[in-house]
């Protein structure tokens, strides 16, 4: 079963195009979206989840158009977008306490686990939190409802190499009963060899390659050249497709 189906996704800007995007997210995978800044990484989460709006195009999730089912969708979606904030002189059991009432399945004990799992001090001020602990925050919300569905844009950004593997572990855990999958933007080549069952590469608006990682992987062997004693890596390839190293 595949819990997102994107069809045909085409959006224009003055500047930028994203043009035609298909992909599937089955259940119980983990998908890393790759591609430099201004590829088009951010415009397709958020017109996956109808926050701009698309020129062509439909999105399926669950087996349901989204945007006719918007509210039913979302109570199954955790999502961790970049630049969004909360209220900075807020402290963070305030805003949970908010929070949790938009989700019928909302797990406190869950919550709990993660949070402590992720050293958080709920009577602290957003303002008093570095941008990682405010991503550990953002991330302890989004998987604290039962969602069948999460995705993140730059989840490990920010994260020091310790959090970013207890993080990628968990994601792991997430998935291995099969119901659940992660759709997950990075730039972060080695997040996706520890993680991604499968990697879509968006270039200039355009999908290039949506497959298994191994295959995906293969598939741009011919890149290599008289120098190459080894099989090329996926950072290997990044930098031959974008003329830069992908990590950071």
């Amino acid at each position: 079963m595949n819990l997102l189906e994107v069809h045909d996704l085409s959006k224009k800007y003055p500047n930028f195009e994203l043009k035609q995007i298909n992909f599937n997210i089955p259940a119980g995978k983990i998908i890393g979206l790759i591609g430099v800044n201004g590829a088009g990484k951010s415009t397709i989460l958020k017109s996956i989840l109808n926050l701009v709006p698309f020129e062509t195009g439909s999105i399926q999730m669950f087996g349901k158009e989204f945007r006719d089912n918007e509210v039913f969708c979302k109570q199954q979606l955790g999502v961790v977008l970049g630049g969004v904030d909360f209220y900075k002189e807020k402290k963070l059991r305030d805003i949970t306490k908010v929070t949790k009432t938009f989700y019928g399945n909302w797990d406190q004990i869950a919550f709990e686990k993660y949070s402590k799992m992720f050293n958080l001090d709920e009577n602290k001020k957003v303002k008093e939190l570095s941008f990682g602990m405010r991503v550990k925050y953002s991330i302890a919300v989004a998987l604290s409802h039962q969602a069948k569905l999460l995705i993140f844009d730059e989840p490990t950004s920010g994260l020091d190499p310790v959090s970013r593997d207890e993080l990628l572990e968990i994601f792991l855990q997430i998935v291995k009963k099969g119901d659940t999958s992660i759709l997950f933007s990075t730039h972060i080549t080695s997040d996706l060899e520890k993680s991604a069952d499968e990697i879509i590469y968006i270039k200039d608006g355009e999908l290039i390659k949506a497959a298994p990682k191994e295959e995906f992987i293969e598939s741009f062997q011919y890149l290599k050249d008289d120098t190459d004693k080894n099989d090329l890596t996926l950072d290997d390839i990044m930098v031959r497709m974008e003329g830069k190293h992908y990590e950071f």
